[in-house]
């Protein structure tokens, strides 16, 4: 990292690519439309567009949506499997849970690697070591299949390799040697633990994933180096940031790389307002993602499910639904009005953006209902007209039967529907009230919806950040170097050595003061009740804390304990942060009266004439009393009836019901 220069941050979304500088007495932001078949275009864009002088910057973090994409529309390298003979479908049988427990005719999506691309060797490891040597012959067979199929990467996923990685290593070091170009994961680098088919998943998705993240952050890396910035650190899924070689070598861990960056960007701002227990909401154009903070720290998990795919690294606890500012709304073979999971996107985008795209979409009704401004010019570039997003709204109302505004109140409602169910997602199904927490929505939409899914889910408190419409942005640059370690250890709590587990830590801690100058250390381990599918993580400084740590862990989760059932240690693990100095958020005083004009605004009770207010003019102290519009530089905010806020020193909204 540079000297005292500014930190930079540029997250690529669905639809536009948000820029966050932070500099000496304050931030300056930008926002421009992505650009799809070349996403580094959009970010250079944005740097162009925010006019910064590029050599006095001293870090530039980077959230993107690369690998999620390509996940997605499956869209990655062409690659095989390597494994050991006789478990070449592990992938493909998976487990027995099934999409739709009711619905026979639904299937999982298609494993990442063909069955004709699926190879073996001769090998066996088992829990105590070596049961039969690794065939050298079987590998030259493998080898030459490989070259044969001309793939441009290699999973290589062997029995028991998390514990004795010694045939998966051979394995590795002879493909690296003869197949030059090709790029080689191995499960016991990419995911250390026991669980053949999460571990086989992992390691695929990887193999799958870094071709094409390679080279999207070279691309990126040599335009940066042209315009003098530094080599980008990317943000990894689990919410902090890396360099660019270790991102590229672990492409698995970058797949919610964008929405990991709102979460810490939320924390921030939720704290510096006093907030340490928050339900995040980010509104994009494409999708909403909903996380918890607790005790000013994002939940993650190493249970996620990317695209039918599932990832066992740390991440995030992000629950996303197919509900953004572009998803476009239609009616089903029954009648019945849906909202994506389609996204009209950046190109065309939704219909009044007047750029060729003709189906209705949320933002279109957002506009119709005036919650957004006739005329309003977004991302720089794209102009909101008004008649455009009534054509498409009229069009789906006559297949469902009625007029335009009936048909965007709809809109909104389903959308919102769909929000309310991330929301419980990440808290009643985590064990955690959300009356007993702040909604903090962000993103160019969130905070358009905000107080009506606090409604709904009996929420009080609601913070919209003064750069709410770019804070994924504005949390890269703030985000911290992390690395993450795993160590498998599974047998009972009550048989562990507590000198063996002191042990394993501290190696694991030597390891990542050699990796990160002077990091903050965590430590945790997986725990589970002898027999169960699925473990806790909890905290593990103090060993003979851990049984009543995961009895309290288990019962707020899940409802209760078994203090009866033997416990067991699964994986010990390790978090190291290198922490950055963040700026305070301080905010200054109302430039005059930010009150620029009334608008009729539709609600379910009918039109009314409401305050329009600029935020830009508000400051540390200004009221606003519902029902108002709020309109941000990059986002909009609607203060419905009963609501009232008031903009903190932090420079954060915050909205309260009057009831409350």
């Amino acid at each position: 990292m540079r000297g005292n220069g500014l930190r930079l941050g540029v997250d690529v979304g669905g639809t536009f690519t948000d820029l966050v500088a932070l500099v000496e007495g304050g931030i300056v932001t930008a926002k421009v439309p992505s650009t799809p078949r070349d996403q580094s275009e959009g970010v250079m864009a944005a740097i162009r567009v925010a006019n910064l002088r590029e050599r006095e910057v001293a870090a530039f973090a980077h959230g993107m949506t690369v690998a999620t994409n390509a996940l997605l529309e499956r869209r990655g390298a062409r690659m095989a499997l390597l494994t050991t003979e006789g478990f070449r479908d592990v992938i493909e049988i998976g487990r027995q849970n099934r999409p739709s427990l009711y619905d026979l005719s639904k299937d999982r999506p298609p494993p990442l690697v063909p069955r004709e691309l699926r190879f073996t060797v001769r090998e066996r490891m088992g829990p105590d070591g070596e049961i039969e040597p690794l065939g050298e012959e079987s590998l030259r067979q493998a080898v030459r299949a490989l070259r044969e199929a001309e793939v441009e990467a290699v999973a290589v996923c062997l029995l028991f390799s998390f514990s004795h990685p010694e045939h998966e290593r051979r394995v590795g070091e002879v493909l690296r040697r003869e197949l030059p170009g090709v790029h080689v994961s191995l499960s016991s680098e990419v995911l250390p633990e026991f669980r053949e088919y999460e571990r086989f998943s992992t390691t695929a998705a990887d193999a799958y994933l870094a071709p094409r993240l390679t080279s999207y952050l070279e691309n990126l890396s040599r335009k940066a180096k042209a315009a003098g910035l530094p080599s980008p650190l990317v943000m990894q899924s689990s919410g902090g940031v890396v360099e660019i070689g270790h991102a590229a070598r672990n492409a698995a861990g970058c797949v919610l790389s964008g929405p990991a960056g709102g979460v810490v960007g939320a924390a921030y701002v939720a704290r510096a307002s006093g907030y340490e227990n928050v339900l995040t909401l980010d509104m994009g154009g494409t999708s909403s993602d909903a996380a918890t903070i607790l005790d000013g720290e994002a939940l993650t998990t190493t249970e996620s499910v990317v695209a039918g795919v599932p990832i066992k690294l740390p991440m995030v606890d992000v629950h996303t639904v197919s509900a953004g500012g572009g998803s476009v709304a239609w009616a089903d073979a029954g009648g019945a009005l849906r909202v994506g999971p389609h996204s009209a996107g950046a190109d065309p985008g939704p219909a009044c953006y007047g750029l060729g795209g003709e189906d209705p979409t949320v933002t279109d009704a957002n506009l119709l209902l005036g919650y957004l401004r006739d005329g309003a010019r977004l991302g720089g570039e794209v102009v909101l007209r008004r008649e455009l997003a009534e054509k498409a709204l009229v069009k789906l109302g006559r297949r469902l039967g009625l007029d335009a505004h009936q048909t965007a109140l709809g809109v909104i409602r389903v959308a919102n529907a769909e929000m309310v169910r991330a929301l419980r997602v990440i808290s009643v199904e985590r064990g955690l009230d959300p009356r007993e927490f702040a909604l903090v929505a962000f993103g160019g939409a969130g905070p358009l919806h905000a107080c009506a899914l606090a409604e709904e889910l009996g929420m009080r408190t609601v913070l919209v950040p003064k750069a709410g419409g770019v804070l994924s942005a504005l949390g890269l640059a703030i985000s911290e170097l992390r690395r993450d370690y795993v160590f498998p250890f599974l047998r009972p709590l009550a048989a562990a050595d507590p000198e063996e587990i002191e042990r394993i830590f501290v190696e694991m801690e030597q390891e990542a003061a050699s990796d990160l100058e002077s990091p903050r250390l965590r430590r945790r381990a997986d725990l589970r009740y002898r027999g169960q599918a699925f473990e806790l993580a909890v905290e593990a400084d103090v060993v003979e804390k851990l049984e009543g740590n995961f009895h309290e862990a288990h019962e707020q989760r899940y409802g209760y304990r078994m203090e009866e059932e033997p416990v067991e240690l699964v994986n010990l693990r390790l978090t190291a942060i290198s922490p950055v100095e963040r700026p305070p958020l301080e905010e200054g005083e109302a430039q005059g009266d930010p009150v620029t004009e009334r608008r009729r605004v539709e609600f379910e009770e009918g039109w009314e004439e409401v305050p329009v207010l600029k935020r830009s003019r508000m400051g540390k102290g200004s009221r606003v009393e519902g029902p108002a519009v709020v309109e941000f530089d990059e986002a909009t905010c609607l203060v419905r009836p009963g609501w009232r806020g008031e903009v903190d020193g932090a420079g954060t909204l915050v909205l309260e019901r009057e009831d409350g």
